[in-house]
């Protein structure tokens, strides 16, 4: 399988990107597609039938432009929008002038007045009249195409209008040319109506690109933050090269006041970097030899050289861009929702235009109020402002949770988030930093405090736990020298098993005892380990305790806020860990965590998660990313912190870049919003058209109200622009603290 995603241009409203996504799916070969309105792209997943022409091919029969895979550099491309609004504004503004200036008072040109001169205005608006129609082809090609593929849009119901009013407007030309009922025809002209209908149409659409285009900012600030340049080190030598030269492995020179031009490692010097447009750490972060640097940090102090490591579309920023652009392909319920309302509602409303039009004639209405009636409704009904209604709001929201550090990878995840009720947390290296160190060493037999740990130290190499890092931190700072170890094995939930120097060695807890049959006869120095604190690593050689080790660990400074707003916002908070009841005890006491759930492999966690789900219970589990895969995908949504670093790979909903729990409240706080936001655009999507579309019916054309289709062309950008402008309040969101 296969996946892409290409740029789209011609979408300009739900109904088109619902069209298009339902024949992309129809298509033979053709996995899943999703189409976003807000980023104009589709994205597609596919099979080895295809190729990205058959795709682009799909995109075209639809009456849309593929513009080749999608790169946020394309938002910043120059158009000829805005010259073609300002030039047809002033022909609308002189077409309009020449058909109504004898209506408001205003001084008419005598050659073009409609009394005098009824021929040489008619023709003049004719003529006034067809630039319009090749502004607007896209609209027209769009509309044809949708509705011969039975998915008519607003493109349609545009279409139909306009040539209804123009074709209607030539037939009473051609009256006026012969002579015939020569004043009834002129009355019965609607060229004008046809211009600027399809002049606040493109205008309507260019101030929603505009606007759109605000909710992307978070993600451009993304792709702005790498350098262009980088200095490569060329034996005593440095060269300033593009970032297009630089290959993997090569090693390059930050020197204070520069940005890391790629993701790399460091080889020789220390410094401080700014990494908060990744993380949102404030707070400079040291760095030294054999650390991890991202593209895009600033350098504040120290003169460093790296390794390139990763490059492209392969670095952190660009994993991070990717993250947040298939986090707005998805779509949340509430939207597939509110799709599936403005799938039904184009052809509803072509059968209402069409039922009233009738109603009219049959009542006695002339043919010229019948057609303006029809027309009006067809105009002001556009699905635009219902189907903008949600992907607005997703987008702005996972542009704001991107530019705070929190990267959510589904529309779904972040609809969801403020419905989770419980929250499970693991401790080590989530609740604690997982920064371990060795308190305390008990040796059963021959061996020295330090060969006992060398022999665990060499095992443990063989490890990513966060146990493992206390012993490599020991063995490091006492220069120790590995065994090897062969035949290495992990013992889920327990610990780990090898052979060194031809002998098995097990290191774990307490239940690789129960596991090996061997008896426990430490426990009094287990209990005092534990009484203290400490996780309890057992060293077992064949079946023989031969090593008892105390592993303590540092609470995290934000854990113990984070945990007392999660409660004041009445979310339930349980530990969920591995490790001993009583250590694990101890650190909830101090956390004011009254749930605790230990002594539980990876295995029993998933049955605790699915547990509480069986009694209802919306649950999050965050964990480290390491050891708690399982539980994070079992749970309604999980949460990982991350270093920063291969964060595509990560298998949680959503990834903590700050490693901050109190950005959990956060997201909480974010999702909350968005719903609420999305549920007040909605509400004005669904109240105007239940106001405009009875308005452009007649119901108050009795009050001598009535609506005509220049003035629901006008009512119908407002209607957008409204929803527009409450979906970017999102980004006057602030942080609580």
């Amino acid at each position: 399988m296969k996946k892409i995603i290409l740029s789209v241009d011609g979408m300009t409203c739900s109904a088109c990107s619902n069209s298009l996504e339902k024949y992309l799916n129809k298509q033979e070969g053709v996995i899943n597609a999703t189409v976003n309105l807000v980023l104009a792209q589709a994205s597609i997943e596919y099979d080895d039938s295809l190729t990205m022409e058959d795709l682009e091919n799909f995109i075209r029969d639809m009456g849309f432009e593929s513009l080749g895979i999608y790169h946020m550099e394309q938002e910043e491309k120059k158009d000829k929008q805005k010259l073609y609004l300002v030039l047809y504004g002033v022909l609308a503004f002189f077409v309009l002038f020449l058909s109504m200036s004898h209506m408001i008072g205003f001084p008419t040109i005598s050659f073009f007045d409609k009394m005098k001169h009824p021929v040489s205005y008619t023709v003049c608006l004719f003529f006034g009249t067809l630039p319009f129609l090749f502004y607007g082809r896209d609209i027209f090609m769009g509309g044809v195409k949708n509705f011969y593929h039975k998915a008519p849009n607003m493109d349609t119901l545009v279409t139909l209008g306009v040539f209804s009013s123009f074709f209607y407007s030539v037939f009473n030309m051609v009256l006026v040319l012969i002579g015939h009922n020569l004043m009834q025809a002129v009355d019965n002209l609607y060229f004008e109506s046809c211009a600027i209908i399809l002049y606040f149409i493109k205008l309507g659409r260019y101030i929603d690109q505009k606007s759109k285009e605000k909710t992307k900012d978070a993600l451009k600030e993304l792709v702005q933050i790498t350098p262009t340049t980088a200095w490569l080190k060329k034996g005593e030598k440095e060269e300033e090269v593009t970032i297009d030269e630089v290959k993997k492995k090569d090693i390059l020179v930050c020197k204070p006041g520069m940005k890391i031009a790629v993701d790399g490692v460091i080889v020789k010097g220390t410094t401080h970097l700014d990494e908060a447009f990744i993380t949102g750490e404030s707070r400079p972060v040291k760095k030294k030899e054999k650390d991890k640097v991202v593209a895009g940090s600033m350098n504040l102090d120290g003169y460093i050289e790296y390794e390139a490591v990763k490059i492209g579309k392969e670095s952190t920023i660009s994993e991070i861009v990717q993250l947040v652009v298939e986090a707005s392909n998805t779509k949340a319920p509430i939207q597939r929702l509110a799709d599936q309302v403005s799938g039904y509602f184009v052809p509803f409303l072509l059968i209402l235009a069409m039922l009233t039009f009738l109603c009219y004639l049959l009542l006695g209405n002339s043919l010229s109020d019948s057609l303006t009636t029809f027309v009006s409704i067809l105009v002001v009904a556009c699905p635009c402002a219902l189907g903008l209604a949600t992907p607005l709001a997703i987008v702005v929201s996972e542009g704001l949770c991107a530019k705070h550090g929190i990267f959510v990878k589904t529309s779904e995840t972040l609809e969801n988030a403020h419905k989770v009720d419980t929250i499970l947390f693991d401790k080590t290296g989530t609740l604690t930093y997982g920064n371990l160190k060795i308190a305390k060493v008990f040796s059963y037999d021959k061996r020295k405090e330090k060969e006992l740990i060398k022999l665990v130290a060499s095992l443990e190499s063989k490890t990513t736990h966060p146990i493992a890092k206390a012993f490599q931190c020991y063995q490091e700072e006492h220069h120790l020298k590995l065994d090897e170890v062969n035949q290495v094995k992990t013992i889920s939930g327990m610990g780990l098993q090898g052979v060194i120097n031809g002998k098995k060695i097990f290191v774990g807890n307490n239940k690789l005892l129960h596991k090996l049959n061997i008896k426990n006869e430490m426990e009094k120095d287990e209990n005092q380990l534990q009484e203290e604190g400490n996780s309890i690593v057992y060293v077992i050689e064949e079946d023989t305790i031969i090593g008892l080790i105390g592993v303590t660990d540092i609470v995290r400074e934000n854990a113990k806020n984070a945990i007392t707003r999660l409660k004041k916002m009445g979310k339930e908070v349980i530990m969920l860990t591995g490790d001993n009841e009583k250590t694990a005890k101890r650190i909830a006491n101090f956390l004011g965590i009254s749930g605790v759930i230990a002594n539980v492999i990876p295995q029993e966690k998933t049955k605790v998660i699915k547990t509480l789900q069986e009694e209802g219970r919306n649950v999050m589990m965050v964990g480290d990313g390491i050891n708690d895969a399982p539980s994070l995908a079992t749970s309604n949504i999980g949460v990982s912190i991350n270093e920063g670093c291969d964060i595509a790979a990560d298998s949680s909903d959503v990834i903590l870049m700050q490693n901050n729990l109190e950005q959990i409240v956060s997201l909480l706080d974010i999702s909350k919003k968005t719903i609420r936001n999305i549920k007040q655009n909605l509400f004005w999507a669904f109240f105007y058209n239940l106001c405009m579309i009875p308005i452009a019916i007649g119901v108050l054309r009795p009050f001598g109200l009535v609506l005509n289709p220049m003035i629901a062309g006008i009512a119908m950008t407002c209607s957008s622009l409204t929803v527009v402008l409450n979906a970017l309040r999102l980004k006057r969101w602030k942080e609580k603290k």
